[in-house]
This record gives C-alpha cells, sequence and structure tokens, in this order.
C-alpha cells in the first residue's frame, strides 16, 4: 500500500466508456484463458467442444470490442495517455520495489492529463500496440484453420500459429497477475478499484504535484 497522504483531491479520472472498456476487457480476458487452457487439454471444465465454441466467440467478441476501443483513444485524444517517456521511469521502478515498503509517495501522482505512470505508459502501450494484436490474429488464423488454402496461408505452420497464441496467453496471464497486485498498491487497497467503478480517485492536489507530463495536452 502506497503511503499515507493527507493532501488528496477527488477527481473524475475515468471516463464511463473506459470503465465499462476495461471490466468487460476483464470478463473477456478471462473466459478467453479459462477456455483457451482447457482446449490445450490442462484440465477439463465446460468439456472440449463447448470450451472450443466459447473461445471462439469470446475471441471474436473481443476484437470487435478492440477496435472499437481503439477508434475511441484516437477520437478523444486519448491516445496521449499511451505516448512513453522515460522520465521519472527508473524512480517509478524503485518506488515499487523499494519505496513502496517504506511508506513513501508515489514520485509521478495521477493526474487528468497522465493517468498513467511511465511504466504504465511502456507496459499498456506494448500490451495494446504489440501483444493483444498478434494474440488477435493468430488466434483469427488458428480460428480459420481450414480456410488458409482460399487465403493463400496453405505454407503457414499450424504448429507455429499455436506456439505464439499459447505464449501470448501465458504473457496476458503474467500481466494480469501483475495487475491484481498493482491495484491494491493505492493510498487504500481498494482505491483503485474504487476509481474503476465509479470514476472518481483520490490523487495528490495538483497544486502540490511536480509538473512532469501534463504538456501532453497540448502536444
Amino acid at each position: 500500500m502506497a503511503g499515507q497522504n493527507n493532501n488528496l483531491k477527488n477527481i473524475y479520472l475515468y471516463a464511463r466508456y473506459e470503465r465499462f472498456w476495461h471490466w468487460l476487457q476483464t470478463v473477456l480476458i478471462v473466459l478467453l484463458l479459462i477456455t483457451g487452457f482447457e482446449v490445450k487439454g490442462l484440465y477439463s471444465l465446460f468439456g472440449f467442444q463447448t470450451a472450443v465454441k466459447v473461445h471462439n466467440f469470446v475471441g471474436n467478441t473481443w476484437l470487435i470490442a478492440f477496435l472499437f476501443f481503439v477508434f475511441w483513444v484516437f477520437t478523444t485524444g486519448e491516445w496521449r495517455q499511451y505516448v512513453p517517456t522515460t522520465k521519472k521511469m527508473f524512480a517509478v521502478g524503485r518506488y515499487y520495489l523499494y519505496g513502496i515498503f517504506r511508506g513513501e509517495t508515489h514520485p509521478v501522482p495521477k493526474r487528468k492529463d497522465a493517468k498513467h505512470n511511465p511504466l504504465q505508459r511502456i507496459t499498456y502501450l506494448m500490451l495494446a500496440a504489440i501483444l493483444l494484436p498478434v494474440q488477435m490474429v493468430t488466434g483469427l488464423f488458428y480460428w480459420g484453420y481450414n480456410s488458409w488454402p482460399a487465403w493463400g496461408l496453405s505454407g503457414l505452420s499450424l504448429q507455429v500459429v499455436a506456439m505464439i497464441h499459447l505464449a501470448g496467453a501465458f504473457a496476458i496471464l503474467s500481466f494480469v497477475i501483475v495487475h491484481l497486485y498493482m491495484i491494491t498498491t493505492g493510498h487504500t487497497i481498494l482505491a483503485h478499484t474504487r476509481a474503476m467503478i465509479t470514476g472518481w480517485e483520490e490523487v495528490e492536489d495538483l497544486d502540490t504535484v511536480e509538473d512532469w507530463e501534463v504538456k501532453t495536452k497540448a502536444a
């Protein structure tokens, strides 16, 4: 848990669609992981055929929802929240590895124009721009295996596609585990969860926070 700070201000940080996308994506990812690992034979829960059908349906739903999210990010200007920066990156890393356990305050407090710290920016950018598209493309190829000849993909290896897709699944699972820990690191254990439900989060008063990244709005 982060260090306690009495100089907090309640601000409306997350838009309604932003919160909807977060929880929808959470449900979709959990379903994909559960059914995907069952299809790989790690356990039996729904049954193979049902797991395949659910996995395919949820995967297509996620693809459509992701396209809407990309549209929303670029039409609202929220893409600026994901522009990577190295400023204070090491300070943030030190905070999570060491400072947070000493009750120190976060070196990069959240603001309306800078919701993500440097580590979050690079992580979410890699997730949205690399990992998720790769996972969706390999999943689409997997789903359309019988149509490969018609698509001109006869030379593609199903084993390679499957290995890449499985590796992506484990990478997403690792992100989920780390994310579950990170949501407990607010000024209270449930502060970040509350913010993603209501949209309102308590952050340090803007008058006392260093102006580190607000200029992104004018970029």
